[in-house]
């Protein structure tokens, strides 16, 4: 599953779907993940304020990753 990420919705969206497909509630993803119940709804929800490491670590335990590379500019 690869998908461009245009905003902290996109995100959200992503994790939920991750945590979903892999059966855990938000609270049993919270433990996993080491983050508060309520940052992780946070997160599902969009919230542009989330904090940027708890996010990667979130992320991680899902077994996502982040990778950054330029932009392909039509021509």
């Amino acid at each position: 599953m690869k998908e461009k990420i245009e905003s902290a919705a996109d995100i959200g969206r992503l994790v939920r779907k991750k945590r979903k497909e892999d059966g855990l509630t938000i609270a049993d993803t919270a433990a996993l993940c080491g983050v508060g119940y309520r940052f992780l709804s946070n997160l599902e929800n969009g919230k542009e304020t989330a904090e940027l490491g708890k996010t990667i670590q979130v992320l991680a335990g899902l077994g996502l990753e982040v990778v950054i590379g330029p932009k392909e500019w039509p021509e």
